[in-house]
């Protein structure tokens, strides 16, 4: 298989990476959530703060503040119940099947949270090691006991220092998860999920006043021989450092500095890492292969600490001015929200969208906010202009008050959009749908990361691709983030017509696509019945 050939049909030609006959087995669908069996547990506060004001880590993370990070994070904020209407081969033939989705705090394509959370911790309130965050049961359920510092601070070449660290996040990738429904586009999905759960991993320890950096390249190998894992089912995508934040320093731990010590290899630190297989629980009993989803993961590992690289050397930071007018915007403040709050009522709406009056602050506030994600400790390079080179937003705007509609660039440096064409382009988002659940006649804006063309791959190779698309999803969690800041909400989309939105943006001229599409809009409440278990 042509691995760009793969890369291709995932981005450009999405109808032909999943199979049109492909009829998927509900009642054989796999957990949203890992489950182990046979290990020692320890079960976590359960008593939520039903807000995260002045929740602030002063010596020692305790072991509440862990559980509400958790579960703020990635646990299950709510269970929903409905019916899944399924037509038989003879015409006229329906059923029913009950249907439970587990809701969290951050959006998964389909609802299918492929990722898995792994933390390792050195905490005086529980035995040192490393541990899987056990979703259904709101759980640390350990792997392995002890003190791992130097096996990790080694399989991360040296940049970063683990013993500094009071513990360490990692979020994989369980492939069947995502891969019993979406088939070969699975494997971009995957990187976004995995991109915005580390956007609410990094917004969560901000909260706590816990410093995080992302760390995207590592010894594969090792770091899934750490925590146990198969790499044919699963396999680590990125691992966050955490510390305490020093007074008036947001990274104490930089990754800007990288310690050359000599060589290491993934096959060197496996041998020194006692063997280990546990039981799991995924219920799936039929499980298809995914040869392509594998050799893309083997293709994007590193072997040796001598292939990590850092993307900023090797790029031009200048943004390319498209014409002499542009818009200035507003410098607003930052605004001040209880990310409790937001966890418990994010919702992507559909055709919930309604129309109503939208401004020049709230646009302002959007764009500002959701690139200032970008600001991010990373080991890609920490120069944050080079960051913006690498994802960009653009908008496509109607009905905005001092906002002519039409589509646009935005400059962060500057905080301006530039105009691209002038217009009304509803209809021909709407008419690049490729399904008819969300109405964009009644969106005010809508927005595009973009990305480069060859997707990192020139600078990255293959691991640039999923770096890539988990950089854009953590673009998107600061959107979705910002835009419930001002009282509205967005739902991130992949199925729309990159090569349409490419066009309109006149993008492939600067050899740039478009990754994901968010429309941003006011919404009605869906009707339901809810319930909360905080009353």
């Amino acid at each position: 298989m042509s691995l760009e050939n793969f890369l291709y049909r995932l981005h450009f030609d999405t109808e032909n990476s999943r199979p049109s006959d492909l009829e998927v087995d509900w009642g054989d669908a796999p957990l949203t959530y890992k489950l182990y069996r046979g290990l020692s547990v320890i079960p976590l506060p359960e008593d939520m703060p039903l807000s995260l004001v002045d929740q602030t880590v002063s010596q020692e993370m305790s072991l509440p503040q862990l559980g509400a990070w958790l579960w703020y994070s990635y646990g299950l904020i709510q269970i929903s119940q409905s019916l899944l209407t399924t037509t038989s081969a003879d015409a006229g033939s329906e059923s029913f099947l009950p249907l439970v989705t587990n809701r969290r705090a951050v959006p998964s394509g389909g609802g299918l949270y492929p990722s898995e959370l792994y933390v390792y911790l050195k905490l005086s309130s529980i035995p040192s090691g490393l541990y899987h965050y056990d979703v259904a049961h709101h759980r640390l359920v350990q792997l392995r006991e002890g003190n791992f510092d130097h096996v990790l601070s080694r399989a991360l070449g040296g940049s970063c220092p683990v013993h500094a660290c009071f513990g360490v996040a990692f979020v994989s990738i369980y492939f069947w998860k995502n891969f019993f429904k979406y088939d070969e586009f699975s494997y971009r999905l995957q990187g976004l999920d995995a991109g915005v759960l580390l956007g609410q991993l990094q917004e969560m320890a901000n909260q706590l006043g816990v410093t995080t950096a992302v760390h995207y390249q590592f010894l594969d190998r090792a770091m899934n021989a750490l925590l146990g894992l198969s790499a044919d089912q699963e396999s680590v995508y990125a691992v966050v450092p955490l510390s305490l934040q020093i007074e008036g320093e947001r990274h104490s731990h930089s990754v800007a500095q990288w310690t050359e010590r000599g060589e290491k290899t993934a096959s060197e630190l496996i041998r020194e890492l006692p063997e280990q297989q546990h039981v799991q629980v995924m219920r799936s009993k039929r499980m298809r292969q995914y040869p392509a989803l594998l050799q893309m993961n083997e293709a994007a590992m590193q072997e040796s600490t001598h292939s990590f690289t850092r993307y900023s050397d090797q790029l031009e930071s200048k943004w390319p001015r498209r014409s002499d007018e542009r818009i200035l915007l507003p410098r607003m403040q930052k605004p001040s929200y209880d990310l409790a709050q937001y966890c418990r009522e994010r919702f992507s709406p559909e055709v919930d969208f309604i129309r109503r009056k939208t401004d020049q602050n709230q646009v302002a506030r959007i764009m500002e906010m959701t690139m200032n994600a970008l600001s991010y400790g990373n080991d890609l390079g920490k120069n944050q202009e080079v960051a913006w080179r690498r994802l960009s937003l653009f908008v496509s705007i109607h009905q905005v008050e001092g906002i002519q509609d039409g589509a646009y660039a935005y400059e962060p440096l500057e905080h301006a959009l530039y105009p691209i064409v002038y217009g009304d382009f509803r209809a021909r988002l709407q008419d690049g749908m490729t399904l008819d659940n969300v109405n964009l006649y009644q969106v005010p804006l809508c927005f595009h990361v973009v990305g480069t063309r060859d997707h990192l791959i020139n600078q990255l190779g293959y691991r640039g691709y999923r770096i890539q698309q988990m950089e854009a999803g953590i673009v998107v969690h600061q959107l979705l983030l910002a835009a419930f800041t001002c009282g509205m909400g967005g739902h991130p989309l992949l199925g729309f017509d990159v090569e349409n939105c490419d066009d309109l943006y006149n993008l492939e001229t600067e050899e740039k696509t478009c990754l994901i599409q968010i429309p941003v809009g006011y919404y009605r409440p869906r009707a339901r019945l809810q319930g909360g278990l905080h009353g």
